[in-house]
């Protein structure tokens, strides 16, 4: 029987001499603003993706024209803790060189969108010059590593991000291309010097993700990444992490091959072995992740297909050591705490809501320009939440007065006071820049979150949290399949709808409605929010509400998620 014949990518890896393909030689060649489709592909390993604003495509087709190509780049933000002068730098380029604004990631991470060919090589060039790098911000790599960011919820805090940041340093793809391409680093002649002792020469079947949380937040949302470690905290001490693996996202319409999967927690282990463990789960994933089928390719699947049991004992096989058994833990939500809170230390910590991620200025609301004045005199942090906000982190007492007043003065000291659900919602970028998205996610849902708190106000749910995210398609990038609302795109102005995944970010949501049109969405959620306020238990979620009163069905597990479920038997559930 013949071996099956691998991805397309895996032979883009194969031939890339460690990721430098012709990546640059496209970048001289002036006469295109595009790059050819192989090095599309490895450019993401160094941190940015060849968009188009399809805005405008009809027009430029319809004029002959090339597409207007341009890039978006992503920055790794271990832990999500960036230097005010990282944040002056960031804020820079975006005039510089990009479309002006600055996107916050559900990954904890910056993005830029809108730069040109021409200017891509400076930017990762003055990126890396602020002390911050785009490498392994995406690809078929470990990327960004998440940490819960609010340090006033555990004084572990500091040693929970110091492990996310070690995690992210050893995982770092080793290869001199990056330095070589981007940074005018000496070119290796011999393709034989280069090495990489993690990855190997075709790197992992496709990405991976990390988290550390500290209960009881989850707002690093564990159970959908591939990887996450789980502080165990006992008389305030840090005793060691839970480990959890399979969790992930994306999905494909109309192929049920493919599913969104709750991660399993498997075992425990002490602080000194967390680096050990990441590594030793990414060469499981390298070895036994499937190359043939990038649908079937994420770890997940490698976890289904094999069983939470043998990955525990492949793990401790390669480890040479065995994990021990899992802790208890809860956790009880996956959203951010808004407005200011203290510390043991006497240092305060702002949380602000900031609409999709996007940092920008507008005639009525100067955020980004009010952001940039107050970095300059801040002397402690920013910190970038998973759910898209922004922490004014470790201001001191002698700062507090003046940072106050410059966020009365440009508008920002009240930015959380909205409705309890549009401070739980979260929105992929989609169109225009996304080439995958099929309907608007960032654009639409504060539109539609002003269509719902009507209903809200006049069923008293106005500080009622409930999470609510939308994407543009399955691949799930704003977490939607474990929302307790979630909206998928499906074509234009067009959504799947979900309801009932779990508060903390701890059970699946199910389809409730297929391909809804964006105008009918409030006429089908109105009702069942009122049922849900008028009828709902002390103290119940909306996505419990929704499974106890037969919606939808209760969906732990990814082979569960496409199950199709008579209405009568939703009630038992």
């Amino acid at each position: 029987m013949s071996e099956k014949k691998l991805s397309a990518n895996e032979y883009i890896k194969t031939r890339s001499n460690y990721l430098r393909g012709t990546i640059a030689e496209g970048l001289a060649d002036l006469s295109t603003g595009s790059m050819c489709e192989d090095d599309q592909q490895l450019l993401k390993f160094h941190g940015t993706y060849q968009q188009d604003d399809r805005d405008i495509r009809p027009n430029r087709r319809k004029h002959k024209l090339e597409k207007a190509y341009s890039f978006m780049i992503r920055i790794r933000v271990p832990g999500g803790v960036a230097t005010s002068q990282q944040w002056l730098e960031t804020d820079r380029i975006a005039t510089q060189f990009a479309n002006g604004t600055i996107k916050l990631t559900t990954r904890q991470a910056f993005q830029f969108h809108g730069i040109i060919k021409t200017n891509l090589k400076r930017s990762i060039a003055e990126i890396n010059q602020a002390a911050m790098d785009t490498i392994a911000a995406c690809g078929d790599v470990n990327r960004n590593v998440m940490c819960n960011p609010n340090p006033h919820l555990s004084s572990v805090h500091a040693q929970a991000l110091k492990a996310a940041q070690d995690i992210s340093t050893h995982l770092t793809p080793q290869t001199r291309a990056y330095h070589e391409i981007w940074l005018d680093g000496e070119k290796v002649e011999s393709s034989e010097e280069d090495f990489e002792p993690i990855y190997g020469k075709t790197y992992l079947p496709r990405k991976f993700k990390i988290t550390v949380a500290v209960p009881p937040s989850n707002d690093v949302d564990i159970y959908a990444n591939c990887l996450s470690f789980i502080a165990i905290v006992e008389n305030g001490e840090l005793v060691g992490y839970d480990v959890a693996v399979g969790g992930g996202m994306g999905s494909t319409h109309g192929n049920e091959e493919t599913y969104p999967r709750i991660a399993d927690v498997i075992g425990f282990c002490d602080p000194a072995q967390v680096v050990d463990v990441a590594e030793k789960v990414v060469m499981v994933q390298r070895d036994f992740g499937d190359r043939t089928d990038r649908k079937h390719s994420r770890f997940k699947y490698t976890v289904d297909d094999h069983g939470p049991d043998w990955i525990l004992a492949k793990l401790n096989e390669y480890l040479g050591y065995d994990l021990q058994p899992v802790r208890p833990f809860v956790f009880e939500d996956n959203g951010d705490r808004y407005g200011w809170v203290e510390d043991t230390n006497g240092n305060s910590h702002l949380t602000l809501f900031i609409a999709g991620g996007r940092v920008l200025d507008t005639p009525s609301y100067p955020l980004r320009t009010g952001l940039r004045e107050i970095a300059k005199i801040h002397d402690g942090d920013f910190r970038l939440t998973a759910n898209q906000n922004l922490i004014i982190a470790n201001i001191s007492p002698a700062k507090r007065p003046e940072i106050e007043k410059l966020l009365e003065q440009y508008g920002i000291k009240d930015s959380h006071l909205k409705s309890a659900l549009r401070l739980n919602s979260l929105a992929c970028v989609s169109l225009p820049t996304c080439g995958l998205a099929l309907a608007e996610a960032e654009r639409y849902l504060p539109d539609l979150l002003t269509d719902l708190e009507g209903s809200l106000e006049e069923n008293g749910l106005r500080h009622d949290a409930i999470t609510i995210r939308m994407t543009g398609c399955p691949n799930g990038c704003a977490r939607p399949f474990i929302a307790e609302i979630g909206f998928v795109g499906r074509g234009p102005s067009a959504y799947n709808v979900y309801l009932g995944g779990g508060f903390a970010g701890q059970r699946l949501s199910k389809l409730y409605r297929e391909n809804v049109p964006a105008a009918s969405i409030k006429p089908l959620l109105a009702p069942i929010l009122t049922h849900y306020a008028k009828e709902r238990n002390d103290g119940e979620r909306f996505g419990d509400f929704c499974i106890r009163t037969g919606y939808v069905a209760k969906t732990i597990q990814g082979p569960d998620f496409h199950l199709n479920i008579k209405p009568e038997a939703l009630a038992k559930a």
